[in-house]
């Protein structure tokens, strides 16, 4: 963890939201916020329908080049763009849960004026994010990604298994041949790497993670990583062509023959954190809530009724 910047200055606060849900309530709370401290708030034009109409608008690229925070509004899917948005810059991303569980976001609506506060005030630690820049290659065709959770190669139905030889640091190590490969941050530990059986990583770890997913033959078990530790996958031509997920978004397929080449690079985001400790604790539940075989509407049940009927007062 990193201190905050103490009282310098917070001249510009950006706004990153949910791409579907309605946040123009919580918007408004920033908005006012920031007009009663001298603030100024913008916005990203392609998420104009879900901001107030005296929001500021601005691209991705004056966004990225002049916010001095970011509040993100939704869920780790929303968060995990603010960071994308902001590789390259030291700008700190506050998020606030309008989701379901939330492993990166820590507060929830009703603590943003409080946090708002003590962000203004320098009162916040940083918690920095390793992050996977990753270059794909396809013959003379070349295009990079960068990524916060996880690089998948999964298999696209019915076109065959995902073949491919690993190297680290160029030196090869085996093959995999399986329905999908995850290459995951400590962050992302707890996503699709999880899921498929990967070990969890704390945060505050150094590590570069390889899980296969449903392994038919070649390495069978996740591989734990150092960062200085760079990633070659080559496609091999038994390969089917895989879909290419960054952090969960689609982005097209890769035939046999490509070379994914992945590297893991430090501090590459900054996230908020204005109680880390309690962050950790109700992030070692909600881990724990993951594998109940209980739907979270079924897990109501357990809790008694003069506690349910007690929360559902305080949300009207």
């Amino acid at each position: 963890m990193q201190p905050g910047r103490g009282g310098g200055p917070l001249g510009r606060l950006g706004l990153v939201v949910h791409p579907v849900r309605d946040t123009v309530e919580q918007a408004r709370v920033v908005q006012r916020w920031a007009h009663e401290h001298g603030k100024e708030v913008v916005g990203l034009r392609t998420d104009a329908t879900r901001l107030p109409p005296d929001v500021r608008l601005v691209g991705q690229t004056e966004f990225a080049a002049t916010v001095d925070a970011v509040v993100s509004l939704g869920g780790d899917g929303t968060m995990l763009g603010a960071l994308r948005l902001l590789v390259g810059r030291t700008v700190p991303v506050l998020g606030v849960n309008l989701g379901h569980l939330g492993f990166l976001v820590e507060l929830e609506p009703s603590e943003l004026p409080g946090a708002l506060e003590r962000i203004a005030a320098g009162d916040f630690t940083v918690e920095p994010h390793l992050s996977l820049r990753t270059e794909l290659r396809t013959g003379s065709e070349h295009r990079e990604a960068v990524a916060f959770n996880d690089i998948a190669l999964a298999r696209t139905p019915g076109r065959g298994t995902v073949t491919a030889a690993l190297s680290v640091a160029d030196q090869r190590i085996g093959y995999l041949r399986c329905d999908a490969i995850v290459l995951a941050t400590p962050t992302g530990s707890t996503a699709y790497n999880y899921a498929a059986g990967g070990p969890v990583v704390s945060p505050g770890a150094e590590a570069l993670l390889v899980t296969p997913v449903a392994p038919m033959s070649g390495i069978g078990r996740p591989i734990v990583l150092g960062v200085d530790e760079p990633v070659r996958l080559e496609l091999l031509e038994k390969s089917g062509p895989p879909t290419v997920e960054v952090d969960g978004i689609a982005s097209g397929e890769l035939p046999a023959g490509s070379v994914i080449e992945v590297r893991a690079v430090r501090d590459a985001g900054h996230v908020i954190r204005l109680d880390a400790a309690g962050h950790g604790r109700r992030s070692r539940v909600k881990l724990s809530l993951l594998d109940l075989p209980l739907l979270p509407e079924e897990m109501l049940e357990l809790v008694p009724a003069e506690l349910r009927r007690s929360e559902s007062t305080q949300r009207r």
